[in-house]
Formats: C-alpha cells, structure tokens, sequence
C-alpha cells in the first residue's frame, strides 16, 4: 500500500507535463502550417516581392547598371528566402496567438489585463520598425552608399547580401521598436523605477545617438533620423510607466479597501 501512495504524486506530476508538451507540440504544428499557407500563397509572387524589396536601391543605382546574381542558385534561393520570410512576418499575429493561448492559462487576471494590450503593441511596433527602415532609413543608406564610391566603379548589387543586409535591418528596427514595451516592462518588474530611468535620461540620448552613429551611414541627418524614434520611444515608454504605477496604486487601494470591507462584515456577523 505504501508503494502505491508514493506512485501517485509521481503520476499526477507527469501527467500535466504530459498534457503541455502535447499542447505545445499542437501549437507548434499549427505556427507551421499556417506559415506553409502563407508560404503557398505568396510564393507565386515571390520575384515580385523581390522587385518591390529592391527598389530603394535599384531606383538610385546609375543607368545601364542592375543588381547581379553572383551564384548559380541566387535567382531562385534569393526570392525563395524573402518569401518565407515574408510569410513568418505575416503569420507573426498569429503566432503571438498561439505563444499567448499557451502562456495565458498560468497567467494571473491582472497580469492577462496588462498583457493583452502589450501583445498588440509588440506586434504593432514591430511592424511600425519594418516599414520606418524601408520608407525611411532604406532610401538614405542606400542614396548614401551609391554616391560616395570611385566614379570608376559600377555599382552592381548581389541579390543575395542585398537579402541579407536588409533583413538584419528589418529585424534590427523592428526591435528598436519594441523599446517602449520593453521600458514598460522593466517598470512592470521592479527592475527599474520611473524616477530611475528619467535621472538615466541623458545615457539614453547619447546611446540613442551612438546607436544611430552604428546602424546609419556617417552623417548627422541620417543619424538623427534613428536615434530621435529612439528617443522618443524611450520617453513613450516612460510615460506608459507612469500611467500603469498610478493604475497599479489605484488597483491595490481598491483591493485593500475591499478587503477592509469584507473584514469588517466577516467582524459584523460574528
């Protein structure tokens, strides 16, 4: 008998293990099939998405001068690549979806009130960095980049690195994007304070800048065009900060007040 009862706790541990490993792996396959959809569906146009993707660069390039392919697969590895990359940035809802539908069950009422928006956010701000490079950045770099080599030299782009190097800075300022959800965080987790990171201030600017003097070509325009979003990104995030220190103050008077009050009827009764 007494083997039995030490067996049983055993059982109802890996039991729940169990069923969120099923869960997840159930979450998993659907991320992946509705990426292969999206995949499906947008592989057609995949030479076109690759024109679009180009044109900040082949609209400055000199005449008589295109963007080369300096490996026999690149034609077709090139657009094949930016298509499935496409396809996991539009599927990103929906597999912030599923990430939430698998954490949201262990999640406290007040923790689900505050993370909900901040999924949505996330979402938009990351796109909001996407666009920010290709509408924005793209066309200085790349007006940067084409005018300042030797007069000599042709400016002929491989399909491949130019993948590349745009997809890092997709996903560089998509991130960048992110700083006024992360900043609300750090608030939200007691690792840092509001009064903290408005005494920090000044370091951010000049981080901001540095940052900026990283990822943008040599000159102050372009230089400020990043680091200021960042900057104020960081003042937004501080600013969300504020609103949810005094909505976290004004949930804990009330749940105080109405422990009080049941206290006092619990007191009443007896």
């Amino acid at each position: 008998m007494s083997d039995n009862r030490q067996d049983i706790p055993e059982q109802d541990q890996v039991q729940p293990l169990i069923s969120h490993l099923v869960e997840l792996r159930q979450r998993l396959m659907h991320i992946l099939l509705i990426i292969l959809v999206i995949f499906l569906g947008l592989f057609y146009f995949a030479n076109d998405l690759y024109t679009y993707l180009s044109a900040p660069l082949t609209a400055l390039l000199p005449e008589g001068t295109s963007m080369i392919a300096t490996d026999v697969t690149s034609p077709f590895f090139a657009p094949f690549k930016l298509t499935l990359v496409a396809a996991i940035f539009a599927a990103m809802p929906f597999i912030l979806n599923q990430v939430w539908g698998f954490i949201a069950p262990g999640l406290y009422k007040h923790e689900k009130r505050l993370a909900i928006p901040l999924l949505i956010s996330s979402i938009f701000l990351f796109y909001a960095g996407v666009a920010f490079a290709y509408f924005v950045v793209f066309p200085l770099i790349f007006g940067f980049f084409t005018s300042v080599g030797p007069e000599n030299v042709a400016v002929m782009t491989d399909i491949s690195s130019y993948l590349n190097f745009v997809l890092k800075l997709f996903f560089a300022f998509g991130i960048v994007f992110e700083i006024p959800i992360a900043t609300l965080l750090l608030i939200w987790s007691g690792a840092a304070t509001v009064e903290g990171l408005r005494n920090k201030r000044a370091y951010v600017i000049v981080g901001c800048f540095v940052l900026g003097m990283l990822l943008t070509p040599p000159d102050v325009i372009s230089q400020s065009l990043l680091a200021v979003p960042m900057w104020l990104l960081f003042e937004i995030g501080i600013i969300l900060g504020v609103i949810f220190v005094k909505k976290t103050d004004e949930d804990d008077e009330l749940e105080d007040e109405f422990e009080e009050a049941m206290q006092e009827e619990e007191d009443n009764n007896k």
